[in-house]
C-alpha cells in the first residue's frame, strides 16, 4: 500500500503543476455559492465553458466537439504543413503492398483515441477520439468528448457520421489498439463499426522498418523529437491521461483536461507529419528524405524482401558511405555479400566476403568459409579452399569446417593423373 500511495502522491503533484501552466484566470467567487436544485448537474457543461467548441446533439444524446486549425504557412518542426496537400494519391500503395487504394489526400483521415486504459476489452472507454483531415487551409482536426460515460453513445454517433467523409484510415498503431478499442465500443453500443469500408494504413510497421536500427523506440513521440526535431513543452504522458479524466469526472474541474485535447491534437499533427516522410521512403526509396545510414539499411531490408535487390544493394552501399556502427556495418557488408552471390555476381560477392574476412568481426568464420566454397567449387583451387578453410578453423571450430578441411585434405592428396602426349 506504501508504494501505491507514493505513486499517487506523484501524479497528483504532476497534475498540479500541469494545471499551474493551463490554469485560466479566474473571476472571483462569491463566498456562498448560489444554492441549486437537489436535480440539476452542477458543473456538467464546465468543458464546453472552458473551451471553444459546441455542445453537438444527435439522435443519441448530445457531447463536445472541438476542431483546431493548423494553417498551411506553419510548420510541425521540420516540415511544412503545406506539403501535407501536395501528397501524391498513390503514395501509401508501396508502403501497404498494394492494400490501401489510391485515394486523394481529402479523403484520409488521421485518427487517435484517449481512453480510460490500455486494454481493448468492454471496460475501456474512449473518451476522446481526435480525427484529423487534410485541407486547403491547412490541417484540421476535430475531437470528440464525451463528458460523461452516457454521452458515449452520441459521440460514437457523430464519429461514424464524420468518418463517412474519408476512403483511407491512418493511424499509428491503430490496427492492434485503436480500431479494435472502438470496434468493440460500437458493438456495445449495438452499432456497426464503420470501418469495414476504410482501407487501414497503421503507419507503425513502416516507421519501425525505416528507424528500429537507430531509435530505442519507435513510440510517436519519440519519432516526432528524433525525426521531425519537435520538443514538445507542457505536455501530459500518455500514461496519466486516464487518472485525469477520472479525476474531472470527479471534480468536473475542465481546465485539467486541457493538456488532454492538446497532446491528442499533438499526436494526430505528428502522424500526418510522418506520413509525408515514411510511405514516401517505400515509394521512392532513392529519394527518400533519410539522414542517417541506419535508416538506409532498415529501407533496404524491405526492399530485399520485396525481391529488389538493385535497388536494396544501392541503398546498403549508400548506408555504408553514410557511416554505421561497427556492428551494424559488419552485418551491412555481410549483407552486400550474400545479395551479390544472389545475383550470380561472383566477382563482387568474392570482393566483399574477402573484406570480411581480414578483420575482426562477427562474420568473419563466415566469409573466411564462403572464400574456401568459392575457390573450392567455382575456382578449382584447392589449396586457397585448405588456406581459407584452416583459417577459419583457427577462429572456430566445428565438425563443419572439420569435414570440409579432411575432404580437401583427402583431395588434395589423390595422384594427379598424367596427361599423355
Amino acid at each position: 500500500m506504501g508504494d501505491l500511495q507514493e505513486q499517487l502522491a506523484t501524479l497528483r503533484r504532476k497534475i498540479r503543476q500541469i494545471d499551474r501552466k493551463w490554469a485560466a484566470p479566474r473571476p472571483a467567487t462569491p463566498a456562498t455559492p448560489p444554492s441549486l436544485p437537489e436535480d440539476h448537474a452542477p458543473l456538467h457543461h464546465f468543458v464546453d465553458e472552458f473551451m471553444s467548441g459546441e455542445v453537438v446533439e444527435t439522435p443519441e444524446g448530445t457531447h463536445f466537439e472541438t476542431e483546431k486549425l493548423y494553417a498551411r504557412h506553419r510548420r510541425h518542426g521540420s516540415l511544412d504543413i503545406s506539403v501535407l496537400s501536395e501528397l501524391p494519391e498513390d503514395l501509401l500503395d508501396a508502403l501497404s503492398e498494394g492494400s490501401v487504394p489510391a485515394a486523394n489526400p481529402s479523403r484520409w483521415a488521421f485518427l487517435d483515441t484517449e481512453t480510460t486504459g490500455l486494454a481493448t476489452g468492454s471496460g475501456t472507454y474512449a473518451f476522446l477520439v481526435g480525427v484529423g483531415r487534410i485541407t486547403p487551409e491547412g490541417f484540421r482536426i476535430r475531437q470528440f468528448f464525451m463528458r460523461d460515460f452516457a454521452e458515449e453513445a452520441s459521440l460514437l454517433s457523430a464519429l461514424d457520421r464524420h468518418l463517412s467523409q474519408f476512403d483511407v484510415l491512418i493511424t499509428y498503431n491503430g490496427k492492434c489498439y485503436d480500431q479494435p478499442l472502438l470496434e468493440t465500443r460500437f458493438i456495445m453500443m449495438r452499432r456497426k463499426p464503420p470501418f469495414a469500408r476504410l482501407a487501414h494504413m497503421d503507419l507503425l510497421f513502416g516507421a519501425r522498418r525505416l528507424w528500429k536500427l537507430r531509435l530505442e523506440s519507435c513510440r510517436l513521440v519519440e519519432l516526432e523529437n528524433q525525426v521531425l526535431g519537435v520538443e514538445r513543452e507542457g505536455d501530459l504522458p500518455g500514461e496519466m491521461i486516464p487518472y485525469v479524466y477520472f479525476e474531472y469526472l470527479r471534480t468536473r474541474q475542465a481546465a485539467r483536461l486541457a493538456p488532454v485535447f492538446h497532446h491528442n491534437a499533438i499526436d494526430i499533427l505528428t502522424l500526418a507529419c510522418l506520413t509525408a516522410i515514411v510511405p514516401l521512403a517505400f515509394r521512392s526509396p532513392e529519394n527518400a528524405p533519410l539522414h542517417h545510414g541506419a535508416d538506409w539499411v532498415g529501407l533496404a531490408r524491405w526492399l530485399m524482401k520485396a525481391e529488389r535487390r538493385e535497388e536494396a544493394l544501392a541503398l546498403l552501399r549508400r548506408a555504408v558511405e553514410r557511416g554505421l556502427s561497427d556492428d551494424l556495418l559488419f552485418r551491412t557488408l555481410w549483407e552486400i555479400a550474400a545479395a551479390e552471390k544472389r545475383l550470380g555476381r561472383e566477382a563482387a560477392a568474392v570482393a566483399a566476403f574477402s573484406e570480411l574476412a581480414s578483420t575482426p568481426n562477427p562474420h568473419r568464420v563466415a566469409a573466411l568459409e564462403e572464400l574456401a566454397k568459392h575457390y573450392e567449387h567455382r575456382e578449382r583451387n584447392l589449396v586457397l579452399a585448405m588456406e581459407f578453410t584452416r583459417a577459419a578453423l583457427e577462429l572456430e571450430d566445428s565438425p563443419a569446417l572439420r569435414r570440409r578441411a579432411e575432404r580437401l585434405a583427402a583431395r588434395l592428396a589423390r595422384p594427379r593423373s598424367r596427361r599423355l602426349l
